[in-house]
């Protein structure tokens, strides 16, 4: 993950990406936030699966203050990558979860070697020699103060700050189970020779004779356990956006004064021209100035199809060139490229919570006290009930150590983490973790025609003039005038009108009558083209008959007619074509299995949109719409009770996006639907708006599974405990299991593949 720092325009407001260590539970998670926020004007999030803290802070807060609070609270922190808020330079660093799992590992092997043996003498009486319990005594104390360490010590640091986490639960359990233990050898009976304890997997024990060894040393060695399989699924969970962040070249080879020369990456500049050979990948987003060839584009969209590409073509940093030598003109490089604008969408989703989140982080704030609170409360029950002292104390303990709020903290996040990585492998974005609650809800999907149901890449079919008009000069005039305009309808008369005739007069004076029309001089002539009924009102032309019956048989086929004329007559009919995207058609048909009702949304003439909408099976259609109707289009759906998605990739669709309850960006459209929607589409395909919706579904069920464990599990367990149904090793173990059932089971994300309709395939 990268550091986020920097101003706003006005200068007002920094933001930060912090990495923090020391947290093992859902509470520390908590506590630092709760700490950041009481700072005047700061707002913080704390995410316990990614080890991260995203911060904004206004100028008047000094970037140390936010580092010194963390530390304040007995927890480290530091920038994640690049440029560290405290003005350290920092170069990386360890991915989350890597040092904790090898610092763990160590510690785990040891006390594993240890514990083992005692568990297995307190568990089978007939192995009990003489003295056993003296050489357990020996073998379970470095356990209990050695290898549980790290748990004592994070107790001791929150207790001198009057705060509370689970390391204060398991360094309670872990030192009340040993220091009861040296009671009972030392001054019980429990040392005397030859004295054999049996084992009880559900009741407690009783009296001075009764040690609890097994316990500080076994419980020890399981946390531990947990805490290590815990933090490599937590790496796992990352890998995707680790591979992504990984995706860009490292180096290029920029030509400079005529010569090739090898730079590092981050010295390319915008408008630099560099090289890329049959095999590299391509440094930055650019356009093709010369060279053919196939690039490889399935790391940044998962389509295995290479594309073709030539010069004109824009191409994409971080895809391979999987043919010949090309040079590409650079159009956005470093932060700007696209490769690095999906990683930081991933990363600031990752980090954010979700709407589900919100509970399970007030109840892990407040856990800890609850659970001392019972555990003493069990302690007492057990007293008054005059069951014995070691009972009453067995009951507790298993209290203490069974309660773990760590499964709640990371049910939400984990989910998000991998389900945001394994999005961004498959070229979705989903920019926030309360986007996934939307797609839960919809009920309907607009499509925008050209660009998202269809190729938008219009082509010039017919040219037809009227009486006495040539043909080529008809081309000319409106090709100029539409050469200045960037609708696909507009480019695709202008690329025939150059494929055609050559080159194209220069217009002057152009104007641009959004979704209507353009006009503009070219050679001493006031040219318009357009839409016919804006022509007759806002220019006062009278359509000839013969080129209104040309332009409605065009329309009837599914084409689209445009009227073009000049100096206050029309002379003639410039009919364009798209074409239907390949997979569109079961892409429709994917979304009516998801329970989506499909809606045709454009502005183009109604037989055009019908023709398209029955070819891919969409049975609702609105056509003729202007970028304002797209917007009053959605609005009208939503008052009738419908909930909103739509699939655009136009600027003229940046608005209707925004208004939906969900907007889905195609990846291949332009920036302004990108920043309007929730979720981007690298991949062209419409395909990509079932697996996007599928995906996040899935997201948000897997979240609402582990919350629905981790709560059931507490609710279930605690009770069983102080009632003295659990041994503590046996609640130890329940313990570990929770938190790594919640990551397990996220992890079954990674698993989902494009296409995979009900069930979550394998990889």
């Amino acid at each position: 993950m990268s550091a986020v720092t920097g101003e706003s325009p006005a200068g007002q407001v920094r933001g930060a990406e912090l990495a923090i260590g020391g947290m093992t539970c859902a509470s520390c998670a908590a506590r630092i936030e709760k700490k950041l926020n009481k700072l005047d004007g700061v707002a913080a999030a704390v995410n316990f699966a990614t080890e991260t803290a995203r911060v904004t802070f206004p100028a008047a807060v000094r970037a140390e203050d936010l580092i010194s609070v963390v530390e304040q609270a007995g927890y480290t922190a530091r920038g994640v990558r690049g440029e560290d808020p405290a003005g350290r330079g920092v170069t990386g660093g360890s991915p989350p979860g890597e040092e904790t799992a090898s610092a763990l590992r160590q510690r785990l092997l040891v006390s594993l070697a240890l514990a083992v043996p005692v568990v297995v003498l307190a568990m089978v009486p007939a192995w009990q020699f003489r003295y056993w319990q003296w050489a357990s005594l020996a073998l379970a104390t470095p356990v209990a103060v050695w290898g549980a360490w790290p748990f004592h010590r994070a107790a001791l640091v929150n207790a001198r700050r009057g705060a509370a986490t689970m390391d204060t639960l398991i360094s309670v359990g872990v030192a009340a189970a040993y220091l009861w233990s040296l009671y009972a050898l030392v001054l019980g009976s429990a040392g005397r020779t030859g004295t054999r304890m049996g084992f009880a997997w559900l009741a407690p024990g009783s009296g001075a004779d009764a040690t609890y060894l097994e316990v500080a040393a076994g419980v020890t060695a399981l946390v531990l356990l947990g805490r290590y399989l815990e933090a490599r699924a937590k790496r796992r969970s990352g890998a995707a956006l680790r591979a992504l962040l990984s995706l860009g070249a490292k180096d290029v080879a920029v030509l400079r004064g005529g010569a090739e020369v090898r730079v590092p990456v981050a010295a390319l500049a915008v408008d630099e021209e560099f090289v890329v050979r049959p095999g590299e990948k391509i440094a930055a987003d650019g356009v093709i100035v010369s060279g053919r060839s196939a690039v490889d584009t399935s790391m940044l969209t998962g389509e295995p199809v290479p594309a073709e590409v030539r010069p004109g073509d824009a191409v994409t940093g971080g895809c391979v060139n999987a043919g010949g030598r090309l040079v590409v003109r650079a159009t956005r490089v470093g932060a700007g490229t696209q490769l690095a604008q999906m990683a930081r969408l991933v990363t600031e989703a990752q980090a954010g919570k979700a709407p589900v989140q919100r509970l399970a982080d007030r109840i892990s704030a407040v856990f800890v006290p609850v659970v001392i609170a019972l555990a003493v409360v069990t302690l007492i029950a057990w007293l008054a009930a005059g069951q014995g002292l070691g009972a009453a104390f067995t009951a507790a303990v298993a209290v203490l150590i069974i309660a773990c709020p760590c499964a709640m903290g990371l049910a939400t996040p984990t989910a998000i983490l991998v389900g945001t990585g394994r999005g961004a492998q498959l070229g979705i974005v989903i920019k926030g973790p309360e986007v996934l609650e939307s797609t839960r809800v919809i009920d309907t999907i607009v499509l925008d025609k050209t660009g998202t149901v269809t190729t938008g890449r219009m082509s010039l079919t017919e040219v037809a003039a009227a009486p006495g008009i040539d043909a080529g000069e008809l081309l000319r005039l409106a090709g100029a005038v539409e050469d200045a305009s960037e609708h696909p309808i507009a480019s695709a008369i202008a690329v025939g009108a150059r494929d055609r005739l050559g080159g194209l007069p220069v217009v002057q004076g152009f104007a641009n009558a959004q979704g209507l029309g353009v006009s503009g001089v070219v050679d001493g002539h006031s040219v318009a083209a357009g839409r016919a009924d804006w022509l007759e009102t806002e220019w006062a032309w009278k359509i000839p008959a013969a080129l209104a019956a040309h332009a409605e048989m065009a329309e009837a086929a599914g084409q689209t007619a445009v009227f073009a004329g000049w100096d206050g007559q029309a002379r003639g009919v410039l009919v364009v074509a798209d074409t239907i995207k390949p997979t569109s058609a079961e892409a429709i048909a994917r979304l009516r299995s998801l329970g989506l009702r499909p809606v045709l949304l454009t502005g183009d003439n109604h037989r055009a949109a019908r023709a398209v909408a029955e070819a891919v099976g969409i049975g609702e259609v609105i056509a003729g719409v202007l970028p304002a109707g797209k917007v009053e289009a959605v609005k009208q759906l939503q008052d009738s009770g419908r909930v909103v998605a739509m699939a655009g990739d136009g600027v003229n669709d940046a608005a209707a996006l925004a208004q939906a309850d969900l907007g889905l960006a195609m990846g291949t459209g332009t920036d302004a639907a990108i920043e309007a929607s929730d979720l981007t589409l690298v991949r062209g395909d419409l395909l990509a708006v079932p697996d996007a919706i599928l995906l996040s579904r899935r997201t948000l069920a897997t979240i609402k599974g582990n919350l629905f464990w981790a709560f059931g599990y507490n609710a279930a367990a605690i009770p069983l405990a102080a009632l003295g149904f659990l041994n503590p090793l046996i609640a130890a173990a329940a313990m570990a299991f929770s938190s790594l059932f919640v990551v397990t089971n996220s992890l079954r994300l990674r698993r989902f593949q494009p296409g995979s309709g009900n069930r979550m395939a394998v990889t």
